[in-house]
């Protein structure tokens, strides 16, 4: 796979900080347009899902102050991700090109997890709760960092606390959806993520878009999710064939 397809990859994840500089300089896709709010989205693996967006509250460029119903609905968020001890579905990713990609995740909290790209793909992002891999294990590549260096650790800490550990930058909490624009306190984390959970017929994420440094937007969409389904720990340890040196 190339530096280009490993960069867009770890763009989808919210993980452009956690890979070497240099797929940002060489590997970085063209510009492109950047919209306000992401397009109602197609439908997605295995069900139908479609935002609906308040064009009053876009997503900002400076952090925001809270009013009430926006500290409740972080509030609602942060509780969403300590009680979610485990998930797994497929989803569908959509590139800031309009290209595709399709496979299955895993997450199984304390802070791991792993995607498997499909169509033919040998590429997996694999957390085990310390360190984050990204593999190609087709080109033999192993790229590591630790989880406490990306965005994941927002989300997948012991005890999440948006408010206290994210920069706010959106907060919407309407009747049936809480839509939150996120970036890590950080200097050295550029970019935004942006979450979309239904509240109907219980609180569940739907999708994420991760806006990087260039204002380029990707879509992850989630579907045929459970919280109850077997995981086995194993799949969280980095494949060893992955870990050969390179010649």
């Amino acid at each position: 796979m190339t530096q280009s397809a490993r960069y867009t990859i770890a763009l989808a994840l919210g993980l452009l900080t956690a890979v070497p500089a240099v797929w940002a300089q060489s590997a970085a896709p063209a510009p492109a347009q950047s919209p306000t709010t992401p397009p109602a989205a197609a439908p997605s693996v295995g069900q139908t899902w479609s935002p609906t967006v308040s064009q009053s509250a876009p997503a900002g460029s400076t952090a925001t102050t809270l009013d009430p119903a926006q500290t409740e609905g972080l509030n609602i968020v942060s509780k969403y991700f300590n009680d979610l001890k485990q998930l797994k579905g497929a989803f569908l990713q959509t590139n800031p090109d309009g290209k595709r990609l399709r496979g299955k995740f895993a997450i199984k909290q304390p802070g791991r997890f792993r995607f498997d790209y499909g169509s033919g793909s040998k590429m997996v992002i694999i957390s085990d709760g310390t360190y984050l891999a990204i593999q190609d294990l087709d080109m033999k590549t192993d790229d590591r960092v630790e989880l406490d260096r990306t965005p994941f650790r927002i989300l997948l800490r012991k005890d999440v606390d948006l408010i206290r550990d994210a920069r706010i930058y959106e907060v919407q909490n309407v009747d049936d959806l809480i839509i939150v624009t996120l970036a890590d306190r950080s200097p050295d984390a550029p970019g935004k993520i942006r979450l979309f959970l239904s509240k109907k017929p219980e609180l569940e994420l739907k999708e994420w878009v991760t806006t990087d440094a260039q204002g380029l937007d990707t879509k992850i969409e989630v579907s045929g999710l459970s919280r109850t389904e077997p995981i086995d720990d194993a799949q969280f340890k980095p494949s060893s064939v992955a870990l050969q040196k390179i010649q």
